[in-house]
């Protein structure tokens, strides 16, 4: 446990060490000794509260959503480092994590029998130990790049630990346009089909929310130190039963995103091989189920995997996937000359609430947020990267809408991909590059998701290691189970963005930054966050009853 903490984290060395040398040049002076022993008073007050949010489950949420936040400069530097080397070996060893190792992730794990005096003061002590991991809410005026000492070696604890707040502004913004443009894009033609031409306008005002509840989370970042992630804002807010609630709405979120993933590579594998299909012992698979099957036992051995940080990087290849499908839809009806000639309808107020999901659907990226914010070198252009990644995204959307929707009309499919013509080679470049995206995010999205049960595995357990698999495998197979029985992508994504996309994007922001800053919000900043969480909730119910009613319908 010594060793592996020495070797693999310098943060905790570095910074006691700077702590000594305070202490002692503090020390030499005796006319400050009141002084210095009530700042370290103040500074020992200050560290329990902020480990107070680093204890509770979930503990692996910040390292875990870490990835979706982590793009490094065009100069990629972990080409040509050991860690090409360890991906062998990743299926026992982690370094996707920024702040932990998996020794000091499984020291810290609260057991599920109350231990006795002695195994709490040695968690006590572990738990501030890997508190030195953590950055201060504030950057500080010495980096911890400087504090690296010459014998070590920077290209391996770089990668495995990478400093806090390091992303330029350009990468903060490809960071937010990664998280929000993802499959949400493939079907807003089929939203401004439920919803009619005037239902674009719900586009842009959830964008415009979407963007002011963001900010509000910054403020509530701010509000007190240790507050890092969307479960710690939640703990701030409504305390423990916060914390447990928001993390277990943003985990059921990934998962169903993960059961999307399935669907989508069953539809569209499906559309490109339709008389496919495979007969065992007189029971037979057509299609979407063999091909749901196989998109399964593809993603398998990815979820497995305990080091996810290459996949990161063909993640945030994301944002290149979505533009080359926009690209091909504009190429399909332009130059291959599909047309425009259907005019739409101006609005459907039977499946309006459909199209409300959809839209809010596209816009749930607020769990990642925070991580974004305290990964940035200037914290306080985080406003300005959310109004250019909103912006971009907002434009995409809008643009795929009105294309898809006049180029096909009311036969509009949940996913445009399935409309394109299969002939041509814009619609396979689209389809192919839709079928391959989700393989590299698939583990991404679920690896949070198994992290928050595996913390339920007692950490001395020697088994931890099969159950490990054993829940990663379940997580997998049922989302298989869910994407057959529900194989409706477009009332899924509905009914997502219906239930959990309002909540994680309007309600609960505002209702958080009510509570955590109660006293110190404007009048104007109250009206408008009751305005928001009302917009909400009528939008959360509306749009839950109608996507539910509609897959109700499609089973029977």
């Amino acid at each position: 446990m010594q060793n592996s903490v020495s070797e693999q984290s310098f943060y905790i060395e570095s910074d006691e060490e700077d702590v000594e040398k305070a202490s002692e040049k503090e020390g030499d002076d005796g006319n400050d000794s009141d002084c210095s022993d009530a700042s370290s008073i103040d500074e020992n007050r200050a560290q329990n509260q902020t480990s107070s949010y680093n204890i509770s489950w979930p503990q692996s949420y910040r390292q875990s959503i870490d990835m979706y936040s982590s793009i490094p400069s065009p100069s990629i530097g972990f080409l040509g480092t050991p860690t090409l080397q360890r991906l062998s070996s990743s299926f026992l060893s982690s370094s996707l994590t920024r702040r932990h190792t998996p020794e000091i992730l499984a020291a810290i794990v609260k057991p599920l029998l109350p231990a006795d005096e002695k195994q709490q003061e040695q968690l006590q002590q572990q738990r501030k130990s890997s508190h030195a991991l953590l950055p201060p809410p504030i950057p500080t005026k010495k980096p911890p790049a400087k504090k690296i000492s010459s014998d070590q070696k920077p290209s391996r604890v770089s990668h495995e630990l990478p400093l806090s707040r390091q992303c330029s502004y350009g990468q903060a913004v490809l960071n937010g346009v990664n998280v929000l443009c993802g499959v949400g894009i493939l079907s807003t033609p089929y939203a401004a089909k439920e919803g009619g031409w005037m239902g674009l306008s719900i586009l842009f005002l959830f964008a415009m929310l979407s963007w002011y509840t963001g900010v509000l989370l910054r403020h509530c970042l701010d509000s007190e130190p240790g507050i890092e992630t969307y479960p710690d804002i939640g703990q701030a807010a409504f305390g423990t039963v916060g914390r447990v609630a928001v993390s277990i709405i943003l985990y059921v979120e990934l998962y169903a995103c993960c059961v999307e993933y399935i669907i989508l590579e069953s539809d569209n594998l499906s559309s490109l091989f339709p008389n496919a299909h495979l007969n065992i012992g007189g029971f037979v698979l057509n299609s979407h189920h063999l091909f749901a099957l196989m998109a399964t036992l593809a993603v398998l051995p990815t979820v497995w995997l305990r080091d996810l940080s290459v996949l990161s990087y063909f993640s945030a290849g994301g944002v290149i996937a979505s533009i080359l499908v926009v690209l091909c839809l504009f190429w399909v009806g332009l130059v291959d000359q599909v047309g425009f000639q259907n005019k739409g309808t101006m609005l459907n107020l039977s499946t309006l609430p459909v199209a409300v999901g959809l839209y809010g659907y596209c816009y749930s990226g607020h769990a990642v947020f925070p991580n974004i914010y305290s990964s940035m070198a200037k914290p306080s252009q985080y406003p300005s990267v959310l109004l250019a990644a909103f912006g971009i995204c907002t434009l995409l959307y809008a643009g795929v809408a009105v294309m898809g929707y006049t180029m096909f009309g009311e036969s509009t499919e949940s996913q445009f991909t399935l409309n394109m013509p299969n002939d041509l080679i814009a619609s396979k470049i689209a389809v192919w590059t839709t079928v391959v995206n989700p393989f590299t995010k698939y583990a991404l999205t679920m690896t949070p998701v198994a992290m928050c049960l595996e913390e339920l595995i007692p950490s001395n357990n020697q088994k931890s290691h099969i159950y490990s698999i054993f829940i990663r495998t379940s997580l997998v197979i049922s989302t298989l189970l869910v994407g057959l029985t529900i194989p409706f992508f477009g009332l899924v994504m509905a009914l997502i963005g219906s239930v959990f996309t309002m909540l994680v994007t309007l309600i609960l922001p505002c209702a958080c930054f009510l509570s955590i800053l109660r006293g110190k919000v404007t009048r104007l900043q109250v009206l408008l966050c009751i305005l928001i969480i009302t917009i909400g909730i009528v939008s959360s119910a509306f749009g839950t009853i109608s996507a539910i009613s509609k897959i109700i319908e499609n089973l029977s």
